[in-house]
């Protein structure tokens, strides 16, 4: 029977609201769970991945050492060989295409000389292809200098055709120049990695020591900082390069080279430490190794020293760039590498004359290297700063 009231109404909101709201806080005390149990590399791996730009930088220099550990994979053909008469070959730009299908070529070269000043002009002919192949059979070298290989990246699909690639054209003495990047790849990324890897160790032992045992060792240590950066750089580089004796081989210039860098480079890693050092060592955990009898060495290398380890790093990867473009200056002027050593900066030596540069302005290239290198580096180095940096998230 009808009494004319109406049952109530059902309310509509639905239950999955309370359920969505319940699995959000289960999912953030989850990752709240997550963080506080996460070692301090694995916080620093989680804040750089989120910067894209450094991640994209990074990956660049894997690419990077990954020449630099395998140059001749990456080369052409022997980057010492030389040939006058096919100097200044223009690039040979790559297509991917032949007729509609995938099959790569370069563009022959065509040399024709110049009735008025005798100069061979050489153009691409489109009509005559040299087809490519990759990760193929070439010339015999030496891998990581033991074992015997002749694979490389790419290679002529003909073997009658290996001296006619140049894929980023020849210099005056008709070396290939893409095989003798990839080497001044490996030398100059080489110096700038060992220079760090020395003025770093420097650094942290004189200025952990300095820092550390105060008085004489430290005023002694700062006098010296001081002596190191107030040498003017150019003269010093002159009288240097005067001192290395010219009879002395690539190998030997090289570890030269990277020792004079590391030496000039310590200096403000060395201050940046003593004053970390100067507030540790009050701390209650270097008391506390101090009243366990642990050395002094002890205390700073297994107790002071990876306290700011994240810093060290990014510090270094910032550092790795300013001894890269510092080689690559000095062999430009002809104060650091030389011939037959190859880096970018002797590289670059062969664009000092005008007239050269205008005929061949791909021999430019190693710049543009350099450039992405020291792009690369300081990219990644900031985004290890601020992924090691706790109060920037």
């Amino acid at each position: 029977m009808n009494t004319g009231n109406p049952t109530p109404a059902t309310p509509s909101t639905p239950l999955s609201e309370p359920a969505a709201l319940d699995d959000a806080l289960l999912i953030t005390s989850q990752e709240e769970e997550r963080v506080s149990v996460a070692s301090n590399w694995t916080l620093v791996w989680w804040r750089f991945r989120k910067n894209k730009l450094a991640v994209f930088s990074a990956v660049l220099l894997i690419f990077l050492f990954t020449i630099v550990l395998a140059p001749d994979f990456f080369s052409t053909m022997d980057p010492e060989t030389t040939d006058a008469k096919l100097a200044f070959i223009p690039i040979q730009r790559i297509h991917w295409f032949d007729e509609g299908k995938l099959r790569p070529w370069v563009p022959a070269v065509i040399g024709k000389r110049d009735p008025v000043t005798l100069r061979m002009v050489w153009t691409t002919d489109d009509t005559q292809k040299v087809y490519l192949r990759f990760f193929s059979a070439g010339y015999t070298y030496q891998l990581f200098g033991r074992f015997e290989a002749n694979l490389h990246l790419v290679t002529a699909l003909n073997p009658e055709d290996a001296n006619r690639i140049h894929l980023l054209g020849t210099d005056r003495l008709g070396r290939d120049q893409w095989s003798r990047l990839a080497y001044a790849t490996r030398i100059s990324m080489t110096i700038g990695m060992i220079s760090v890897i020395l003025s770093v160790v420097l650094g942290l032992l004189l200025g952990g020591v300095s820092g550390y045992l105060g008085g004489l060792t430290d005023m002694f240590i700062q006098r010296l900082i001081e002596l190191l950066q107030s040498l003017p750089t150019i003269p010093i580089w002159l009288a240097l390069t005067a001192a290395l004796p010219r009879t002395w081989s690539p190998e030997r210039v090289f570890f030269a080279i990277s020792i004079i860098l590391a030496l000039r480079g310590w200096t403000t890693l060395g201050r940046e430490v003593r004053g970390r050092f100067l507030s540790l060592r009050e701390e209650d955990f270097v008391l506390a190794a101090e009243l366990a009898g642990a050395s002094r060495w002890r205390i700073i290398l297994h107790h002071m020293i990876p306290t700011f380890t994240s810093h060290i790093i990014a510090t270094s990867t910032l550092a790795i760039p300013v001894m890269i473009v510092t080689e690559t200056s000095l062999s430009f002027l002809g104060l650091g590498l030389r011939p037959p050593a190859i880096s970018w900066g002797v590289m670059l030596q062969e664009a000092q004359n005008i007239q050269t540069l205008a005929l061949a302005p791909w021999l430019m290239i190693p710049g543009l290297a350099v450039i992405i290198a020291v792009l690369a580096f300081n990219l990644v180095g900031d985004g290890l700063r601020d992924a090691a940096d706790p109060y920037s998230h």
